[in-house]
């Protein structure tokens, strides 16, 4: 029997790798979709002459709440 350690890493191991298989997946339809890359409509742009500044605010709170989701679910299902 593995001791309680070596349990709770292997645990840890496979959700990390699930999580890493959906995000690649995600990527990967994503990019198919033509959207890979773009800005949200609100997202700042400043253009000047030499100078391109990306504020993707819109881009942040959208990961965070998709992220917060998926995190929330994988908590949930760790402590079954």
């Amino acid at each position: 029997m593995l001791t309680d350690t070596w349990q709770t890493a292997s645990k840890f191991l496979i959700v990390a790798g699930l999580v890493l298989l959906a995000l690649g997946s995600l990527a990967l339809v994503i990019s198919k979709w033509g959207r890979a890359g773009q800005l949200l409509p609100a997202d700042i742009v400043i253009k000047r002459p030499g100078v391109v500044f990306y504020l993707p605010i819109v881009s942040c709170l959208v990961l965070s709440l998709l992220l917060s989701g998926l995190l929330t679910v994988v908590a949930l299902l760790w402590r079954r």
